[in-house]
């Protein structure tokens, strides 16, 4: 099958969007599928307000319409609600193609966080943006809920998946790299912006050592009011992978997350998982014993410290990223019938 995959979100970007598209597209491709992805590398872009690290398309109608009219794919998904997936959307409805979209972001909830606009506009938004979608994908069975109560239809399920061969707990080390972290290590992995609520896990009153792993427009601000806590940037494979394996606890304090990669990367790692009992968590953990999920989030952080490794391991073994793209396949397959 030719796809025509759309997303805003593409490389350099690094975030757990990115990771699943283009996980999964590899993963299609190895299936026999021919991708063609349309993203912001294609078109000329302007930096994101807030997140100049992110690169939007500019004017990008008939570049979408032209790249879809080359493609001629047999199935359209548009994975963002940015300026691309505005216009594949408008491209298909005024050629009358059927579409999917995915539901990846609580962008309703980030955009209250930083400007403060009420929920109930941007999820109208929403509503509208999806309403001509065959199918609109999301990874949990709590989002799909949720999204179906503020009035969206045609929901579909697709999971996510780990690469379990990276994330291993055989890569644990002592971190000879940062010699000033004393044990237990509490670790969090995300993209260092308001909306993941990391100062919830930088002001929990913990034994050892806190270690934070990412960028964004909040790494030089908590830098400053956190000099106790060790920021180690961005990490990627193997040492992104090293430094999962040498943590004792991840500790995942989003409330705004639709799924959370990271706490597989975590569990793949033989890493217990401390959380809020919210949408994410609550699907990929919920009472297994893998992790702890509670309103007091140092209780779950030092209850984790008596969690099994080789559990935390065999839990993530269940999540795997071709299930996934045949998920994804079995929507898009879904969609065109």
């Amino acid at each position: 099958m030719r796809i025509a995959l759309i997303s805003d979100a593409w490389p350099p970007q690094v975030n757990g969007v990115v990771r699943t598209l283009t996980t999964v597209a590899r993963e299609l491709q190895a299936m026999g599928h021919e991708l063609h992805p349309i993203a912001p590398d294609r078109f000329r872009t302007l930096p994101c307000p807030t997140y100049p690290e992110i690169r939007l398309a500019l004017a990008p109608s008939r570049g979408v319409a032209r790249l879809l009219e080359e493609a001629a794919p047999d199935a359209i998904h548009i994975s963002t609600e940015g300026p691309l997936g505005i216009a594949a959307r408008r491209y298909c409805i005024r050629h009358a193609q059927s579409f999917t979209t995915a539901y990846h972001t609580r962008f309703p909830e980030y955009i209250a966080a930083r400007f403060r606009v009420p929920l109930r506009m941007t999820y109208a938004w929403l509503r509208r943006f999806h309403a001509p979608s065959s199918g609109i994908m999301v990874a949990t069975p709590s989002v799909g809920r949720e999204l179906e109560r503020r009035g969206f239809a045609n929901i579909r399920s697709w999971s996510r998946g780990v690469d379990a061969e990276l994330f291993h707990p055989d890569r644990r080390s002592d971190l000879p790299d940062m010699p000033e972290l004393r044990r237990p290590i509490f670790l969090t992995v995300s993209r260092i912006a308001v909306e993941k609520n990391i100062a919830a896990f930088l002001d929990l009153d913990l034994p050892g050592s806190k270690l934070v792993v990412g960028d964004g427009p909040q790494l030089a601000e908590l830098r400053r009011r956190y000099p106790d806590v060790h920021f180690a940037g961005p990490r990627h494979g193997a040492a992104l992978a090293r430094v999962y394996a040498s943590a004792d606890v991840f500790v995942f304090p989003s409330l705004t997350d639709t799924f959370g990669l990271v706490l597989l990367e975590a569990l793949a790692s033989g890493v217990p998982v401390a959380a809020f009992p919210v949408a994410g968590p609550l699907d990929v953990i919920g009472d297994a014993a893998v992790g702890r999920l509670d309103r007091d989030l140092r209780r779950a952080a030092l209850e984790c410290l008596e969690l099994s490794p080789d559990a935390c391991r065999d839990y993530a073994m269940r999540f795997t990223w071709r299930a996934s793209a045949q998920q994804f396949m079995a929507n898009l397959v879904r969609a065109a019938a």
